[in-house]
């Protein structure tokens, strides 16, 4: 189905996988995927027939929200809050990394010399096998960045543990049930698009404020540093310096310090449709558009003329009485030429 003309389906589903009610009428659809965080997603049910009185037994963290699009499954996670009011009920909902900001590791533990992923497979694993409301991780590739964290039982959220990662070398983002993992640097292309294919326009930002020609990044003992970068010919020196309490050793401060580097050199220029409605006709699958995978773009409706790979950060994909609109976010990748 061309982009721009979905149709929706959703379920309400309990914890052991029973259709709880049917979204019969949907009036408006929402739902997101971000990189490196929790997205949501939010339905309007006009209730037909019988579908009140099942609706009125939807329960918060008890339920689940499940969108597909033309028949493929989108969007899962759990219902944080229902709204009943009269001739519609409205549900708003969080994807499966939301059960991690509200589970804590379970068991102290140690790794030295592992590849990010792994780390981050075993906080997830440690953080549903108490209770596993359904979830899958695929590791997409190894991060290529090796590191020692330690974790203490009962100590810090799961959730911010990942997202400590996901600073030092490492992307994530939910799909339905699933929790991709992949590299940071992970530059594989889902399409091409031109100015055609955006239609109300666009916008080209130089990001000044995120430019840094050299990283300092200090672990979590006093002696433990970590640097990247240094003076630039053409920008001259700009420094910045960060705390990663987690890191326990120099190598590990290093390859975070590089890894921000990477996306902070050279200045950061972001290609914006987040307000900005994808053509029918753009030549993307919708359902392929994940965050950490790329798009190329090319535009010179600006001028800024860019022709660049980017990577996608964020999808927003909306369907109401006007039809559907997808919008994407887009950030730089350090992959592909920049005029």
């Amino acid at each position: 189905m061309p982009t721009g003309c979905g149709l929706h389906e959703a379920q309400i589903l309990d914890r052991s996988g029973a259709v709880v009610a049917h979204a019969d009428v949907l009036t408006e659809v929402e739902w997101n995927r971000v990189l490196d965080e929790v997205s949501t997603a939010r339905v309007v049910i006009t209730p037909d027939g019988d579908c009140c009185e099942k609706l009125k037994n939807v329960r918060s963290w008890r339920h689940k929200l499940a969108i597909w699009r033309d028949g493929d499954p989108v969007w899962e996670g759990p219902i944080l809050m229902p709204e009943w009011s009269t001739g519609q009920v409205e549900i708003r909902a969080m994807d499966v990394l939301a059960w991690l900001d509200r589970r804590v590791p379970h068991q102290s533990v140690r790794f030295s010399r592992r590849d990010l992923t792994e780390i981050a497979a075993w906080l997830i694993a440690d953080g549903f096998e108490p209770d596993d409301p359904g979830h899958q991780v695929q590791v997409i590739a190894p991060a290529g960045v090796t590191g020692r964290r330690s974790y203490v039982r009962d100590v810090g959220q799961t959730g911010d543990h990942l997202r400590d990662l996901a600073d030092t070398g490492l992307d994530y983002t939910a799909v339905g049930s699933v929790i991709l993992l992949l590299p940071e640097d992970h530059a594989t292309s889902v399409g091409s698009l031109t100015d055609i294919d955006l239609p109300e326009g666009l916008t080209v930002t130089e990001d000044g404020a995120a430019l840094a020609t050299r990283w300092v990044v200090h672990g979590g003992e006093d002696d433990v540093k970590g640097e990247a970068g240094g003076r630039s010919a053409y920008y001259g020196l700009l420094e910045r310096s960060v705390e990663e309490p987690s890191i326990e050793d120099a190598a590990d401060a290093a390859a975070a310090a590089r890894s921000r580097l990477r996306g902070s050199r050279p200045v950061p220029v972001w290609i914006s449709s987040e307000r900005v409605t994808l053509s029918p006709d753009a030549p993307v699958d919708v359902p392929h558009l994940v965050p950490g995978w790329c798009v190329d773009v090319a535009t010179t409706a600006t001028c800024r003329t860019i022709s660049q790979r980017l990577k996608i950060t964020g999808v927003k994909v909306t369907e109401n009485r006007d039809g559907e609109s997808v919008q994407l976010q887009l950030a730089p990748t350090g992959t592909g030429v920049e005029n």
